[in-house]
């Protein structure tokens, strides 16, 4: 008869269990050795007891393999990485594609574009859409309107205040220099007189060739004659003086 076939569950007995361990341990260990002879591959094996002992082969080193394994495997979860943000992205490129196209047609509905396919009860829709839209446009325009007079008032008060500051300087500077001239006659006679003579015409020099308008005396018109402009005068004066 055949050997039958072992059920694959814990064994209960303590020592059959530890017997069973060491034999199938060391034909576990038996059978790494000849797979990395008989195939030229790089066997590693770590065994822990129930005890926590701890069993191990190496065909190249254990540290050597244990690295080679880290390499291989942060490279196979990499790809892994790569491969699942890829697949991330591509489903993220859908969404927004699909997002754009949406907002594209809105848009196109409501500048009055494409609305063929739209029903009735879509139109409405957009209609509302659009008066709800403009009342916002008219308040915010309205709003703006308002803060550019409170604006424009507030200038308007400085420039105000200003002008009155301008004005209350210049009287004063007035009223100093009346009460300056006021302690200071002469200054102010000096000044007048300056200001008189300069502003005398300046052709006054030739108003000595001009005829005398106060006589004395009794003034002879004598009939007109042919004598010279000269002799006119010079008789009229004389005349004057004899009478």
């Amino acid at each position: 008869m055949g050997r039958g076939r072992v059920e694959l569950k814990r064994i209960e007995n303590k020592i059959n269990r530890q017997v069973t361990f060491s034999k199938r341990r060391n034909g576990l260990l038996k059978k790494a050795y000849e797979l990395s002879v008989l195939c030229d591959a790089e066997v590693a094996l770590i065994i822990f007891s129930s005890r926590g002992k701890v069993y191990e082969f190496g065909s190249a080193g254990m540290t050597k393999t244990l690295e080679r394994y880290q390499k291989c495997s942060y490279v196979l979860q990499d790809v892994n990485v790569s491969d699942r943000e890829a697949q991330n992205w591509h489903q993220e490129v859908g969404k927004l594609k699909a997002k754009v196209e949406l907002l594209q047609r809105s848009q196109r509905h409501l500048l009055g574009e494409d609305l063929g396919p739209l029903s009735v009860k879509e139109l409405q829709q957009l209609e509302r859409q659009l008066e709800v839209a403009l009342t916002h446009v008219r308040s915010r325009k309205t709003q703006v309107m308002l803060d550019l007079m409170d604006e424009l008032r507030k200038k308007e008060r400085l420039l105000q205040e200003v002008n009155k500051s301008l004005r209350k300087k210049l009287s004063e500077a007035e009223e100093q220099r009346a009460f300056s001239a006021m302690q200071d006659p002469g200054s102010w006679d000096s000044n007048a007189v300056a200001n008189n003579a300069y502003a005398m015409p300046p052709n006054q020099s030739n108003a000595v060739d001009c005829e005398p308008t106060l006589q004395i005396g009794y003034q002879y018109a004598p009939p007109e004659t042919s004598m010279p402009r000269a002799d006119q005068t010079e008789n009229n004066y004389m005349q004057g003086w004899m009478v």
